[in-house]
């Protein structure tokens, strides 16, 4: 028997070396025993089996076998290393010598080793998941004087390391440190560092932003839409713990019912924060703005500009690079491909108050890049609140939605745009919506359906137009 030994139990790297070599030497799984460093050994385990000697030149090499790997194996080997059943290191190299002579193995959903792979694998994404989503940041004060952010989390398997780049790109421009029973993260600005393993009462248990939070938590839980047994699997009670507004939850749930009947009755949502009385306490609010993933990623929100009472408010998803960069909405390219559809339409851009559903930019860095994400629905439902009190500021008396984004800030709900275009779709306070296609899904277009898609998107601003010429003189000559 072969004792294998890992250094490090997430180490990938390391496995996937020393498998190699195994597997070149011709060691099959049953001759191998994989433990991490510090475990107990097989009594039945020899040494690690030494690497082959090289040929002395001038003679050719000794014969080895070659060892392949799909990339559908190894991005699951890196995920399932991570987990912390001691029989995953087994199944990895198992299936590995497998997929030497069984290269689509893992496109069975029959074989064994691959379902258990697939359940190692997804376990660990929902731990990423979870530890993305529930980590909270607390402020403190180090020997400076200078903010540093706190956070605890305990996760289910090893991620801390696998997550540390997400924390590092969404938190680049802060201090921040992530405390683990495993390990502790340390961001500083410029490096990630580690440390030894820490304890929740390192964590302090509140900080001075928290109230704010907790009141934004309270005005945005919605009673008409609560389904405890879909939160509580998507939100675990084990996390509550560290999570402040989780102690908000029970009441909240408890006096549902009656604040549903509340806001029916009286026509609109939770009063518990007061909208802000201008433009410019709207925007020095909206810098402020931490209540969603998307506002703690470290961009700046991107405020809607234009004139107050409009005849036309133009909705689109949220702000790009070239907007977070300038710090104004549609300057991008989309932004050009609307100015020209709205300029052939005959509706004037300067006329018209613009603004994103979405005040932050959510992206994904890959190198140098800032890479678009859409938004999600809850991060939607989150930023509806901005834009309702931007709403109450501009009182325009015409909308236009590109994109199911941009609909589903002002509907509540995902709309279907092949069927809803075309509009218009009243609002609850009556305003008429027009819903199109958002410019940058035109950008992605090319050949016919891009022909296509430009002269329905063509149509739906004339529509609009038509209605703004009935009603509003906004027109410069088409």
């Amino acid at each position: 028997m072969i004792a294998a030994t890992l250094p490090e139990p997430d180490d990938f790297e390391a496995w996937r070396e020393e498998a190699r070599r195994l597997v070149t030497q011709g060691h099959a799984p049953h001759e191998v025993s994989w433990r991490e460093a510090g475990e107990s050994a097989d009594l039945f385990a020899a040494r690690p089996a030494p690497s082959p000697a090289p040929a002395p030149s001038p003679a050719p090499a000794t014969s080895t076998r070659t060892v392949r790997a799909n990339r559908t194996f190894l991005e699951r080997a890196r995920l399932a290393i991570l987990h912390r059943d001691g029989a995953r290191l087994d199944l990895l190299y198992r299936i590995l010598w497998r997929l030497q002579d069984e290269p689509r193995l893992l496109d069975d959903p029959a074989d064994p080793d691959a379902c258990a792979l697939h359940a190692l694998v997804r376990q660990v994404r929902r731990d990423i998941h979870k530890m993305r989503a529930f980590v909270r940041f607390r402020a403190v004060r180090d020997a400076t004087g200078d903010p540093h952010y706190l956070a605890w989390f305990e996760p289910d398997h090893r991620i801390e390391r696998a997550n540390a780049a997400f924390f590092r790109d969404r938190f680049a421009s802060q201090r921040w440190s992530i405390l683990t029973p495993r390990l502790t993260l340390h961001w500083d600005g410029k490096s990630l560092n580690e440390a030894p393993p820490a304890r929740r009462e390192d964590v302090p248990a509140h900080d001075a932003t928290e109230d704010l939070w907790l009141g934004y938590y309270r005005a945005i839980f919605n009673p008409a839409r609560l389904k405890v047994g879909a939160m509580v699997k998507e939100m675990p009670r084990r996390y509550w713990k560290n999570l402040p507004e989780a102690a908000q939850i029970p009441a909240l749930i408890a006096g549902a019912q009656q604040r549903e009947v509340r806001m029916i009755a009286s026509g609109s949502g939770p009063a518990e924060n007061a909208p802000p009385a201008s433009r410019e306490a709207l925007a020095q609010a909206l810098a402020q703005c931490r209540r969603c993933p998307i506002g703690c990623n470290g961009t700046a929100p991107v405020p809607g500009e234009g004139p107050l009472s409009p005849q036309l408010l133009i909705l689109g998803e949220q702000p790009g690079d070239t907007e977070e960069r300038t710090g104004r909405p549609f300057v991008g390219p989309a932004g050009e491909l609307l100015d020209t559809h709205l300029a052939h339409a005959g509706i004037a851009r300067e006329q018209a108050y613009v603004t994103n559903a979405v005040k932050h930019f959510k992206f994904e860095r890959q190198g140098k890049r800032r890479l678009h994400q859409n938004p999600t629905a809850n991060e939607i439902d989150h930023c509806r609140w901005w834009l309702e009190a931007e709403r109450a500021l501009v009182r325009p008396r015409a909308v236009l939605a590109l994109g199911a984004s941009a609909g589903r800030a002002l509907l509540g709900r995902t709309p279907s745009i092949g069927r809803e275009r075309g509009g218009p779709i009243p609002l609850p306070d009556g305003t008429p919506m027009w819903l199109t296609v958002h410019p940058s899904y035109l950008l992605r277009l090319d050949g016919a359906a891009g022909t296509r898609e430009t002269e329905r998107f063509k149509a739906d601003l004339a529509l609009v137009s038509a209605h703004l010429a009935r009603e509003h003189p906004l027109h410069t000559p088409a």
